[in-house]
């Protein structure tokens, strides 16, 4: 039960920090302050430490991880092209980042209250990303 837990955790992880770094691709290109744009920088490479992380230890369970649910995905890209192209701001970009993070926040709560049995070390991650989201929001709340 411990491994699968473990397993289970680590794959929603995996799928979030790639949602996560696919969003702030999605709107870099559209940032006008240089503030908001190091921030997301700097979310974006802490992203890809906890992917770094979660992959090696997938990799020791012999697991291949998980890629965003591709419903999920396209909706995403949608509303976000949709809104630049109606108003490009940075408030925009701000709201699209921090409705990401809330459902990110929201999700990984859930599994890692849906996953109890997974081990410490996965557990740590999932609200090490939690933080990193949560902290991100909070730095990015005078754009909106």
């Amino acid at each position: 039960m411990i491994e699968q837990d473990t397993i289970r955790l680590l794959r929603e992880c995996d799928a979030g920090v790639k949602m996560g770094i696919d969003s702030i691709d999605d709107v870099l290109e559209y940032v006008n302050s240089e503030e908001l744009k190091k921030h997301l920088i700097h979310c974006k490479d802490g992203h890809i430490r906890l992917d770094e992380k979660i992959r090696a230890l997938l990799k020791e369970y012999h697991d291949e991880g998980k890629e965003p649910n591709p419903m999920a995905k396209s909706m995403s890209w949608l509303k976000t092209n949709v809104r630049l192209v109606m108003r490009e701001s940075d408030q925009t970009i701000a709201g699209l980042m921090t409705d990401g993070c809330n459902m990110g926040v929201k999700s990984l709560s859930k599994y890692l209250n849906q996953y109890k049995a997974a081990d410490e070390k996965s557990r740590e991650i999932a609200e090490k990303l939690i933080k990193l989201e949560e902290e991100f929001v909070g730095q990015i709340r005078g754009f909106l």
